[in-house]
């Protein structure tokens, strides 16, 4: 894994101990902002003088050292409304000024931690790929034009260039994993509904989720046991559940003929000496399948779910049509296609493809693929923009379809220097059993990851 800057646990020990402080580290940040410049990683950054005077702020608050994010700083993808702060959606005739602040926001400020400004992403969050915005598209930070991912584009980079040690981002069909592949970090969508969605303007209500970005699955437990919680204004929002007990993990392994990657020798080459591995990381690998999930995947774009995100854009289509780029008022007006018994005959099969795959989880407890099966320059992207974004979503877009937990974990790189990452799936509620199989992968120092680790153990002496 790359290693960017410092992380959530790091800052944290500098400030508690007095060898750093929030308004050296606030320095620090914007320093790293502005020395980049308009690279397509922020959209609305806070300014220098104001986050200096944030991060003073928080210095003065009483027992300001013993809060669990104490200073720490982060970024938000600019679909989540902070109040005061534009919320754009990467469109600014959509924008407004937010009143009020997202509760996993919120409970973040409440904890201490110190907000830098929202992120770019693709325009109304629909897309796998980051080029689809009117600021600069940014690039993967390992180069070669390689495209940033989406629609997280901005909470990725800024994460894996070391601005933040963490970002608050969405994920609706990869939007949340596909980015973090391709910039060598962590990124986890937790089980929908276990982090408040009020606040999100949504793509497709019924399937998004929010989502955490990090370089290290201990950053992302800590920053999750702040942020998590019922909230009783989503109606999606849900209980954390049940721990998975046992610490000798299943891990269920599609076969070799069931994995696409797209005519690229490269990658497949790398991800199976990856996967060759976890038998080695004291994981018990079991034969399954992937065709329900592929299938499930399938309904996403070519079913009627794509005529959710009219809900919210329906009336802005209408009224500012050219305030859109063109590929994603091309997605939107494909919505109205579909009929009443599009959406039943699709929902029916979707509850006949999660009872298939509900049933494989009493053999394992976690599934490993790729998290992509190829990459794309920014230019093959433009010239073909909805294939090649239909081939990023290839193992990501049945995840929230089927209610499932998901993690993407970089494992280096393919031999020309791209970056390498793997999904570790499991089903809703199984949060823990799915970080604590990132965490052993990565092979994170105990401490690290932790919590999930510990979580485990508990269960498994009761």
């Amino acid at each position: 894994m790359r290693n960017p800057g410092p992380t959530v646990s790091e800052i944290l020990a500098s400030h508690e101990s007095g060898s750093g402080s929030p308004t050296q580290t606030a320095a620090r940040v914007a320093d790293a902002i502005a020395a980049r410049g308009a690279d397509g990683t922020w959209i609305t950054p806070v300014p220098r003088e104001r986050l200096l005077a944030d991060a003073a702020e928080i210095e003065r608050r009483p027992g300001a050292r013993t809060l669990p994010l104490y200073g720490v700083p982060f970024g938000v993808k600019d679909s989540l409304d902070v109040a005061g702060w534009p919320t754009t959606l990467a469109c600014p005739d959509f924008a407004y000024t937010a009143t009020e602040t997202a509760p996993v926001v919120q409970r973040l400020l409440d904890a201490g931690a110190l907000f830098v400004g929202k992120t770019n992403l693709d325009q109304f969050a629909t897309g796998l790929n980051g080029t689809r915005t009117p600021y600069p598209i940014p690039r993967s930070v390992f180069g070669g034009e390689l495209i940033c991912g989406g629609s997280s584009s901005g909470s990725a980079r800024a994460v894996a260039l070391g601005e933040v040690p963490f970002c608050v981002a969405t994920d609706t069909a990869g939007s949340g994993r596909v980015p973090a592949a391709l910039n060598g970090i962590l990124g986890w969508k937790p089980s929908r509904g276990l982090i408040s969605a009020v606040g999100l303007v949504p793509a497709c209500k019924s399937l998004d989720c929010v989502t955490l970005m990090a370089t290290t699955v201990e950053d992302l437990d800590r920053v999750f046991e702040v942020v998590a919680g019922v909230d009783p204004d989503d109606p999606w929002s849900r209980a954390r559940g049940p721990r998975r007990p046992g610490t000798r993990l299943r891990v269920g392994l599609p076969g070799v003929h069931e994995l696409e990657f797209f005519g690229d020798d490269g990658f497949r080459a790398a991800h199976l000496a990856a996967r060759d591995r976890l038998g080695r990381l004291g994981f018990d690998c079991v034969p399954t399948t992937l065709e329900p999930f592929l299938a499930a995947g399938e309904l996403l774009y070519q079913g009627p779910w794509v005529a959710e995100r009219l809900v919210e854009f329906e009336t802005f289509l209408t009224e500012h049509p050219d305030s859109i780029l063109p590929v994603i008022r091309e997605i939107l007006t494909g919505g109205f296609r579909f009929t009443a018994v599009d959406v039943f005959r699709a929902q029916q099969r979707l509850q006949e493809l999660r009872a298939t795959v509900a049933r494989l989880w009493s053999e394992i407890d976690v599934i490993v693929v790729p998290t992509i099966g190829t990459t794309f320059t920014v230019d093959q992207v433009l010239a073909d923009p909805i294939a090649t974004n239909t081939v990023l979503g290839h193992y990501t877009h049945f995840g929230n379809l089927l209610d499932l937990t998901a993690i993407s974990v970089p494992m280096g790189t393919a031999a020309d220097g791209r970056p390498l990452a793997v999904m570790v799936l499991g089903p809703a509620l199984a949060d823990d059993t799915v970080l604590a199989a990132a965490a052993r992968i990565l092979d994170e120092p105990r401490q690290a990851g932790a919590h999930a680790e510990i979580r485990l153990a508990q269960k498994e002496r009761q």
